[in-house]
């Protein structure tokens, strides 16, 4: 079957129309690092104006719903922790769902650890039933060495997210799947569930937080292999942003299309 590769700052089936929710990813879709990308707070007035809603939907489990919402204060946007949709949040609905009552060996920093606790999550370090694996900011070699012994010993393996790099404004720093790497170096399993993006865990947390249905909801986002892929394979609206990662260079290569592409948030706003 021929590759259908959307228009640039097109929407010719009226696919918007039918969107009530807008999932957005955060760094490189709506700002950069501390800065605003142009037309975006413009781009959610004009969301809510058009009586419809949007979150931020991120992958990054070292950092809580709290500091987000702090985040956007300090840029100017007044947002409550409802309009926050983490992979460590995703994480936790996913422990209630199928480990209820589980104790879990949490490697995760500070911020995370918390998180888990006042969600009645009981965190355990030396005999657990459950290993959970975030993007822990605070890992030493202690850390390690816990974590593959547990891991090793075959306990069940979740893990938040499978990005290997995290973006910063001097460059990439190891994220969560460069921590599945070295656990696998040396204790020679990788998670056995991943939540966050692109995987059906965070969509399914999602839905619920936003109480509409998954055709419904547009994910928003600047990673081919994660927000849109994670839109594709689970049912939502898919829309490319140019604004970050991803180029046109990049969608010419990839086996994961967008139902659309935009410059970046500012022209899919003049679509709404």
């Amino acid at each position: 079957m021929e590759r259908q590769i959307p228009m640039i700052n097109e929407d010719r089936e009226q696919i918007l129309a039918g969107v009530k929710c807008f999932a957005l990813d955060m760094d490189g879709t709506i700002y950069l690092g501390e800065q605003w990308i142009e037309g975006a707070q413009e781009f959610l007035r004009k969301i809510e104006e058009t009586g419809r809603q949007y979150v931020f939907v991120t992958n990054n489990s070292s950092k809580n719903a709290a500091v987000y919402v702090e985040k956007l204060h300090r840029m100017g946007l007044d947002v409550g922790e409802d309009k926050i949709v983490t992979s460590g949040q995703a994480t936790i609905y996913y422990l209630q769902q199928h480990y209820s009552g589980a104790k879990v060996y949490l490697l995760g920093n500070s911020l995370l650890q918390e998180e888990f606790r006042q969600a009645g999550i009981q965190l355990e370090e030396e005999r657990p039933d459950v290993v959970v694996t975030a993007f822990d900011t605070s890992l030493d070699y202690r850390k390690m060495c816990r974590v593959c012994d547990h891991v090793r010993a075959g306990l069940p393996y979740l893990a938040t997210h499978p990005d290997y790099n995290c973006p910063t404004e001097t460059g990439f720093i190891p994220d969560a799947g460069a921590i599945h790497a070295f656990i696998h170096a040396s204790a020679f399993r990788y998670p056995d569930r991943i939540i966050g993006k692109p995987n059906e865990d965070i969509i399914a947390y999602l839905a619920t937080r936003v109480h509409t249905r998954r055709e419904e909801i547009a994910m928003v986002g600047d990673r081919l292999y994660t927000d849109i892929a994670a839109g594709r394979n689970n049912g939502l609206k898919s829309v490319l942003v140019l604004s970050g990662e991803a180029s046109m260079e990049d969608v010419l290569k990839s086996d994961v299309l967008p139902h659309l592409i935009f410059d970046s948030v500012k022209e899919l706003g003049e679509w709404l």
